[in-house]
């Protein structure tokens, strides 16, 4: 069966304008196969020229291969044109930009080629020296008065993907319009190969990684460090910055596991500590070194993720949910913040309603945003803490507009120490925030499909029929469009969001039970309700979604 020929002749095109030796080659002999009968290569072709990739919830994100649907040098300098135009439209031209990257495959290339992009452009640009977590180059963006910042990094995404993430001068990620905005000036670039680009660009030194380093010691708030914590970085980069925020802020006792960056991540499909077993290995070291906590980080390092001692008899250990760390450092920060008065925080609407409750019980004000930080950054200038159910936690708002796996690890240690000195521990700080605000019971149901386009087509489907009950509950729709492709359902005591992921072809469900606690001595059957309200949830959701 033979290609069509325009999608024939859109590869010789792209093949013809690649900048690169290798990925023009590689797309040469996808097509030689395509055109040679082969059905599967047939496929990988159409499959690659169904771009160009779009900015979703984080920015580009992509598997790194030749073709507009995938992230390759070509790409990369298409895209950065665009990105020049567009500051230079609204009167950035000349400005500061700040380009970072991660470790994975194609990263120092690409942030080479975005720095000579915007050099030619003639803008200041400044290229981090070597892989660094995303929240540095978040934190670099409001330190240097930069217009703009860009870090290559695909966050927790597969080994096979890289990806785009975008800054504006506020030190957060872009908004719409700004994201078409930027679509349609990449639509502009006639060609890769006609961009210019210089080596004009300076190298930082360590100055700014310096500058971050001294700012995250200062998160702690309490004085307590008598504490041993077990890290992972899985295989990613943010095991240096990490153990030198620790020494500074004054934590000793520190022991790192998966901390050699790798673009294989040791071997893992998916490099995400919300995955299934990606934290065992974490858990393990834990266990043999008698840890009081475990940290785990992403791979750029802009989440975290916090285990802990289940309070088993065989030593058992178990990963916190974000809700619940969420809740535990919003009580943390609300509690030792001078005054309370007109100061804000902010969640998402997929998030636990457990920090709107902690927020009226301090007087504080509250926000809930569409999923993602580039929402939450901007929640308010008053914004002293936001945090999305993801692991996504920013403790130091003024400094990074993002969230921030290090700086988020040293105050939860800095709050365990204080709690394991005064002979408690953070669950013990989740049970009091569930006497005092009921049980708040979160989970999530990810369903893995083919595109997004499937994804969205499941949830028209769900809006079109939504379920009369939830759980034996009487259940109304609460329809999210316009503010974003969603939907809610209500019930009493329960909710479930149903939303495409905005990062990769998945849908996901969000689920809450929140159980009141009547009196101290009945939190543990009020837990106990919670979770069968919360099984009976999610076999009606599980059913209705197809899982």
């Amino acid at each position: 069966m033979s290609i069509p020929a325009e999608l024939r002749d859109a590869a010789y095109r792209w093949i013809a304008d690649d900048i690169d030796e290798a990925t023009k080659a590689e797309l040469q002999q996808v097509l030689a196969r395509a055109l040679g009968g082969d059905p599967a290569a047939r496929d990988d072709l159409a499959d690659r020229m169904a771009g160009p990739l779009k900015f979703g919830t984080a920015g580009l994100r992509g598997p790194v291969r030749a073709g507009p649907n995938g992230m390759n040098r070509a790409v990369v300098v298409r895209t950065t044109a665009g990105v020049a135009s567009w500051l230079q439209a609204n009167g950035h031209g000349g400005g500061l930009v700040v380009v970072g990257r991660d470790a994975r495959r194609g990263s120092e290339a690409f942030a080479a080629d975005a720095a000579g992009v915007l050099a030619a452009a003639g803008f200041d640009v400044r290229l981090l020296s070597r892989p660094l977590p995303t929240p540095v180059l978040a934190f670099a963006v409001r330190h240097l008065g930069a217009v703009a910042g860009i870090q290559i990094t695909a966050s927790h995404n597969p080994a096979p993907d890289n990806g785009y993430k975008l800054y504006d001068a506020s030190g957060a990620q872009i908004i719409p319009p700004a994201d078409t905005e930027i679509e349609a000036a990449i639509a502009e670039v006639s060609s890769a190969h006609a961009v210019p680009r210089a080596t004009t660009y300076q190298t930082l030194a360590d100055d700014v990684v310096e500058a971050y380093l001294e700012q995250v010691a200062q998160v702690p708030r309490l004085s307590a460090r008598d504490i041993r914590i077990a890290v992972t970085a899985l295989h990613g980069v943010g095991a240096q910055t990490a153990a030198e925020a620790f020494r500074r802020a004054g934590f000793t006792d520190v022991h790192f596991t998966q901390d050699t960056p790798d673009p294989d991540f040791g071997g893992m499909t998916f490099p995400n500590p919300e995955e299934p077993g990606a934290c065992d290995e974490l858990l393990a070291l834990a266990r043999r070194i008698d840890a009081d906590i475990a940290i785990a980080f992403d791979p750029d390092a802009d989440r975290c993720a916090v285990g802990v001692p289940d309070g088993s008899a065989d030593g058992g250990w178990r990963m916190l949910s974000g809700d619940e760390t969420g809740g535990l450092l919003g009580e943390h920060v609300l509690a030792t913040e001078p005054t309370t008065e007109g100061v804000l925080v902010a969640t998402t609407i997929v998030s636990s309603s457990l920090l709107k409750s902690i927020a009226a019980a301090h007087g504080a004000q509250y926000t809930e945003t569409l999923t993602g930080f580039k929402w939450l950054a901007r929640a308010g200038d008053n914004l002293v803490f936001a945090y999305e159910e993801a692991l996504g936690l920013c403790v130091d708002p003024a400094a990074v507009r993002d969230k921030d796996g290090i700086s988020a690890a040293l105050m939860v240690a800095g709050l365990a120490a204080a709690r394991k000195a005064a002979g408690s521990s953070l669950l013990e700080g989740l049970d009091e925030l569930a006497r005092r605000h009921g049980v708040h019971l979160t989970q999530q149901i990810s369903i893995r499909l083919g595109s997004p386009a499937q994804a969205a087509e499941r949830v028209a489907r769900l809006r079109a029929e939504p379920p009369a009950t939830l759980a034996g509950t009487p259940a109304e729709l609460d329809d999210l469009r316009p503010r974003t492709d969603g939907i809610r359902l209500l019930a009493d005591g329960l909710r479930v969001v149903v939303r495409p992921s905005g990062t990769e072809p998945k849908l996901k469900a969000y689920l809450q039970v929140v159980q009141p606690v009547p009196a101290d001595d009945q939190l543990a059957a009020s837990r106990r309700e919670a979770e069968r309200k919360m099984s009976a949830l999610r076999a009606d959701v599980r059913q209705l979604l197809g899982a």
